[in-house]
This record gives structure tokens, sequence and C-alpha cells, in this order.
């Protein structure tokens, strides 16, 4: 089962007008306070999940709602986390909420963690990326409620990337949690319009289907940029970083480093060897990052953080790293496969294709995911 509570702004898609200001999903109380009554709520939050400056769980709690627990993802519950950590469970210091983890041994909720819950609430930024691990709880979210009969509702949040559909779609002999659907890795979808992509096309797991409700938004289209007022995760802290996001992010399966361990991730690339940098720095162990690559060492390459982006995805800066350290390093990472998607990539850059031959080969599927994305918009599209 799926729904979608409409305004007269979403039922006539091209209504909308780009100046009209903009309510979040998680805004819209007078829309979902009524699905909540008598209920027992979990929430899948993160510090991002704000309603103005005040947090949805506390939002939520000052409206009566029977909030049991939040369950928290990568980064944790207040975002904190450095990549990768475990999150343990642990009780919030101002609600006396418990916090489940769902980044721990198991990134899907247990049947044990959804017996006292009728409804699950997911209300996180996302940025528009495949390999942004937070669309994977999501699925997750969505198949454990499933299996055990609650429902799923879903705050809708823009996506800062919105107004691109490009790269490789996902092979489907490659699955990570970097990966789990056959999306192209700039997906142009928000989470709600993925969440409803993910539980039609039968993704979620024996194809079962959600109940699943999306609480859209009003006055937001693909056209808009959107910049974040809270970061979304702690290597990802400017708007900058945000939309070099999906080229560079491509880095994460090579030798370079993008930044990890500084004060400026996904705004840098660079590595020892690399010989035409115009800017040098030293990854090092901090709140973001832990073990960061190519600690301690002099990086060489270029930092972007004083220039306003380019919403694009880009092959240019991977290419032109790999043609300058190819004979210096070993250049590619195992995890490029999973990060792309498609064991091809890795190969065809390895014998030389230029951009537009690799692009080429993306392209069927590319178009025939375009086809299918159409189906599942709930804003003006960029077309």
């Amino acid at each position: 089962m799926i729904r979608v509570l409409l305004s007269l702004c979403i039922i006539s898609l091209f209504a909308c007008s780009s100046a009209q200001e903009l309510e979040l999903g998680a805004a819209r109380l007078d829309e979902y306070l009524p699905l909540l009554e008598g209920k027992r709520v979990g929430l899948v939050v993160n510090q991002t999940s704000v309603i103005g400056n005040t947090h949805l769980v506390d939002t939520l709690l000052s409206r009566g709602v029977n909030v049991v627990k939040v369950m928290a993802p990568e980064h944790g519950f207040r975002g904190e986390a450095p990549d990768g950590a475990t999150i343990d469970d642990a009780k919030d210091s101002k609600t006396g909420l418990p916090i489940i983890s769902i980044y721990g041994k198991s990134k899907k909720p247990s049947p044990e963690m959804l017996a006292d819950l009728d409804v699950i609430i997911f209300d996180i930024q996302d940025v528009g990326v495949r390999f942004y691990t937070f669309i994977s709880t999501m699925h997750y979210v969505m198949e454990a409620s499933a299996e055990n009969n609650k429902q799923v509702i879903i705050f809708d949040r823009p996506n800062p990337n919105g107004m691109l559909v490009d790269g490789p779609v996902k092979d489907d002999d490659i699955s990570s949690f970097v990966g789990m659907h056959p999306i192209p890795v700039v997906h142009g979808l928000t989470v709600g319009e993925l969440a409803q992509m993910i539980n039609q096309e039968g993704w979620l797991k024996n194809a079962v289907k959600s109940d699943l409700t999306v609480i859209p938004m009003k006055g937001w289209d693909h056209k808009m940029t959107y910049n974040l007022p809270i970061a979304p995760s702690p290597n990802l802290p400017t708007n900058n970083a945000i939309t070099l996001y999906p080229s560079l992010g491509l880095f994460e399966g090579t030798v370079v480093s993008v930044g990890r361990g500084t004060d400026f991730p996904f705004e840098v690339i660079g590595h020892p060897d690399y010989s035409q940098g115009t800017f040098s720095f030293t990854p090092a162990p901090n709140s973001g990052s832990k073990y960061p690559p190519l600690e301690g060492e002099l990086c060489q390459g270029q930092y972007f953080g004083d220039q306003i982006a380019q919403h694009e995805f880009s092959l240019k800066y991977l290419m032109k790293y790999y043609a300058d350290l190819k004979d210096d390093t070993t250049f590619f990472r195992p995890y490029i496969n999973q990060l792309t998607g498609t064991k091809s990539f890795r190969e065809q850059v390895e014998k030389g294709w230029t951009e537009e031959q690799i692009r080429a080969t993306w392209q069927p599927k590319l178009d025939a995911y375009k086809v299918i994305r159409k189906k599942y918009l709930l804003y003006p599209d960029f077309e």
C-alpha cells in the first residue's frame, strides 16, 4: 500500500511556483498529526531533522505524540560520529528517549526493534547521490516495516542535487550499502520520490510492499538551488562540498585523498605523488574521520573551496589524476566498482577511453531510468 498526501499545489504538478515559500514535509503538521493519533511512533532521524530551529523529536513530543524511540543511522542521532563509526545504543540526555542503533551489527531494524511501534517516521536530509548511505537506511526501514506490518511515513526534504540525473546505472551483480538500487550515481529524486520508486518497482526483499505515506513539500521543484541549513554529515560541511560530492566522491575508490581529516573535506583532492598540485594539505584524525586516508602525508592537489562549484557529474578530475599517477601508484581500489556500480568503468579508464566514450556506454540504461523516474515525480521537473 502506498499513499501520498497531496495539497492542491501537488495535485497539479506544475502549478507550484519556485517563488512560493518552501514548506518541508516535516513542517506540515496538519497533514500528518492525525495519522499519529493513538499510535506508538519510532523516528529515524538525525541532526538535520528540524522544523525551523526545533528538532522534530521536540516538536512531536510538544504535540503529545507518543514517541517511543529514536533509531540512529550512520553518524548517529546528533550527526557527530565520524565516517564509518559503529553507532551504539544510548539514551538521549534531553528527552530520555532510547536511541537504538541501525548502523552497527545490523543496518536493518530487527523485529524486536519494531515490536513496540505502530509507525516509523523517516526524516533525514539526503544529497541525491547513490552512494550516500541514508537512502540505503531508508530502504531497510521500509523493508523491515513491510515484513512486520508497520506503517512508514517519509517527511520529504529537498535534494540539493535534484537538478541532475547522470552517471552509470548500477549493475545487478554489484550490491552494497553504498549502492542498493538500479539507479544512476546522481538519481535526481527526493527521498519521498525514491521511496515510492523502491516500493512500486519491487526492490524490497521478496518484492514486499511497504505501507508507505509520503508527506511532500510545498514550494519546491527540481530546478531549484537549495542551500542546506545544517550539514548532512561531518564530511559534507558546506554547500560547495555537497555540490562537488557526485564528482569527487569517486576518488574514494582511488588512492587520492578527498580531504577527509582536514577542515575542507570534498573541497580538495590530492596525493603525495601528484606533480601538478597548486595546493597542499596533510590529513590528520579529526571529528569527521578517525582514520583518514593518507594520514600524516603531505598531499599536493587542488582546492575548490574558493570558488562556487557547478552542479555537474564530471569525470574530468578523476581522469586527469589517473593520467598523472597511473605510473606511480595502483590508482584504483576495488571500492571503485561499488561507487560506480559497474565493473566496466575502471576497465574503460585503464584502457584510455575518453569521457565521451565512457558516457556513451551509460546512455541506454540512463535513458531507461529517466523514463521510470518520471512516474514517481512529486514536483515540477527540470526538463
